[in-house]
């Protein structure tokens, strides 16, 4: 069994920062790309920021310049550091993780429970 669990939600000022943590646990064998999502009340989910196993990134344009993800292979944990925090980045944040298991020949899609990141004065 494979298990993603995410950390670091909270609520914060506008122009605040937070970090995320997303560890990877169980049965694992490797870990391919990783991603955090988000999905705001009323709207579809959304892809904030992907990581590859080789550290490619890319953002969402909404995003750039203001997150960083970034990933620590040896303990299979993601982050994402948000800085410049606005009201419009309120919502549930997802993390994603490509993974092959460790009696498995193939990577399958899990995902995360989600954690509230409000921004509000």
């Amino acid at each position: 069994q494979v298990q993603l669990v995410e950390s670091g939600g909270g609520l914060v000022q506008p122009g605040g920062s937070l970090r995320l943590s997303c560890a990877a646990s169980g049965s694992i064998f490797s870990i391919n790309a990783m991603g955090w999502y988000r999905q705001a009340p009323g709207k579809q989910r959304e892809l904030v920021a992907i990581i590859t196993s080789g550290s490619t990134t890319n953002y969402a344009d909404s995003v750039k310049g203001r997150f960083t993800i970034s990933r620590d292979n040896a303990k299979n944990t993601m982050y994402l550091q948000m800085n410049s925090l606005k009201p419009e980045d309120t919502a549930v944040y997802y993390c994603k993780a490509n993974i092959r298991r460790g009696v498995a020949y193939y990577f399958s899609d899990y995902w995360g429970q989600g954690t509230q990141v409000t921004v509000s004065s």
